[in-house]
């Protein structure tokens, strides 16, 4: 999907700057579950695609993604540009079919997945991603 062209030179530099990984909720969370002595993978593929998990635990296959409140459309926080209106709305609903493809995907894999915004506190989203982990654990 080619993006449309930006309005002016501090919007492309801002979007040009948008992290798509190593986020500052992502890491958070990541330093997070390793102090509680949670070993994860980072950015592992999901079988089939060329998508990564955020965080993959791959024995109990617990599948953890930080989605940011704009990019996955976050019913809460999301906003809609007004500037290429048309080609943002298309382009942020192919996002959230996306992660649904994804989520359906691995759990047809025998994968859990966890879905974290971004705006949620980072000791909350630990606890669910602990609770997701040992509900798996033997």
């Amino acid at each position: 999907m080619e993006g449309p062209v930006p309005r002016d030179e501090g919007t492309r530099r801002r979007l040009s700057a948008q992290r798509s990984t190593d986020t500052k909720p992502e890491m958070a969370l990541r330093r997070l579950l390793h102090r509680r002595g949670m070993r994860y993978r980072v950015h592992h593929p999901v079988p089939g695609t060329r998508r990564r998990m955020d965080l993959a635990f791959l024995g109990p296959k617990v599948a953890v993604f930080v989605d940011g409140c704009f990019w996955h459309a976050c019913p809460e926080h999301g906003t809609a540009p007004a500037n290429n209106a048309g080609w943002w709305a298309d382009k942020l609903a192919t996002n959230v079919a996306r992660d649904a493809d994804t989520d359906r995907r691995l759990a047809e894999a025998g994968w859990a997945v966890v879905r974290i915004w971004e705006h949620v506190d980072p000791v909350e989203a630990a606890d669910r991603v602990q609770a997701a982990v040992r509900s798996r654990t033997p």
